[in-house]
């Protein structure tokens, strides 16, 4: 049973159901409002399971991947409840009793802002966002048969990228108790047979990215905005690569920003025709995860003819791999826990 398996491991899945119950966390003053009580809901996950035919399955410990469904009762009528569904990843430590879970995906909100019928809600400024779960689950399977128990914390992350105003997010820390359904008897790893180093030259990349975000000034109208990044990264290890790097925006919202603030607070010195172009350095990592990595930048506007939210800016995105030269990617960047755009890229690496 268990060689069989070895062999054919993709026919094989677990599943995991959890009720959860936790705080909204004050993240800003803003959502303070918001907080009246403990969020619940339950967390319903399908998990296809690896034996190690892939290198990144050996690299990683043999983890699970699936996908999963989440409800949340935000417990106020304000800020409605929240439906969402994620790709999944599900590493394993001590003796694959402990699970860390990382996740992004796409959520429906029932009752975003809306100026007449929902003004109060700041959080939500459109029904569908983007959102991050984060977990880390003990275990304890085939307690009875093939169900066993699980316990864990959460924190879930929801945010539209500011494609529409208002958009002041929410984050979520939960506890959780389930069960879990495992069918299999016995498991058979492959064994390890990767290098254990592992490193490339350092490579050269462009990438081009875009979208349509709103300015932080509810009622504004939601402009395009496109930049180009060019930047050296060193692939150091197998899981990490670093970045060091420049890019170029060029954001219609901004402009739209620099109007409105020439008109409504000419006191502030800004004028209708300055410069809405900014120029900035960063330095990132990225996390390989097979074909998919997660990556992170940080970054100082150098050329900034406009103050607008400061001059560090950070940037959390999701990459995928097609092949060794070209790439796709979704990525969020902001100012601190102030999100500025929802980004949508294709980039090219020599």
């Amino acid at each position: 049973m268990a060689s069989a398996f070895a062999q054919d491991d993709q026919r094989t899945v677990t599943w995991e159901m959890s009720y959860f119950n936790g705080p909204i966390l004050e993240h800003t003053p803003d959502i303070g409002q918001l907080i009246q009580g403990h969020t619940h809901g339950f967390l319903l996950k399908y998990n296809r399971i690896t034996s190690g035919k892939k290198e990144w399955q050996q690299r990683y410990n043999y983890p699970d991947w699936g996908f999963s469904f989440l409800y949340q009762d935000l417990e106020n009528p304000v800020l409605g409840k929240n439906y969402a569904t994620y790709g999944h990843y599900n590493f394993y430590f001590l003796k694959r009793q402990l699970a860390l879970t990382i996740g992004t995906g796409i959520a429906y909100n029932t009752n975003p802002y809306d100026a007449e019928t929902n003004f109060k809600n700041t959080a939500y400024g459109s029904d569908l966002m983007s959102t991050s779960l984060l977990g880390l689950t003990y275990k304890k399977e085939r307690i009875l048969g093939s169900f066993g128990l699980e316990g864990g914390l959460q924190l879930v992350h929801y945010s539209n990228g500011r494609i529409r105003t208002p958009n002041t997010s929410t984050n979520m820390f939960t506890a959780s108790l389930g069960i879990n359904y495992n069918p299999l008897v016995s498991r058979t790893f492959l064994p390890l047979e990767v290098a254990k180093k592992y490193s490339e030259p350092i490579g050269w990349n462009m990438t081009l990215q875009g979208g349509a975000n709103e300015n932080s000034i509810i009622g504004l109208d939601r402009k395009a905005f496109g930049g180009i990044q060019v930047f050296a990264d060193k692939r150091v290890t197998y899981k990490s690569t670093f970045q060091l790097g420049a890019e170029l925006f060029l954001s219609g919202a901004m402009k739209q920003f620099i109007e409105f603030r020439a008109i409504a607070f000419p006191e502030e010195g800004i004028k209708r025709g300055d410069d809405s172009k900014r120029v900035g350095l960063f330095a990132g990592y990225e996390l390989r995860i097979s074909q998919v990595a997660i990556f992170t930048q940080l970054g100082y506007y150098i050329y900034y003819p406009v103050d607008f939210e400061g001059r560090i800016y950070n940037r959390l995105g999701l990459k995928r791999y097609f092949g060794d030269h070209l790439y796709g990617l979704v990525s969020v960047k902001a100012h601190a826990a102030k999100a500025e755009a929802l980004e949508f890229g294709i980039g090219y690496r020599l």
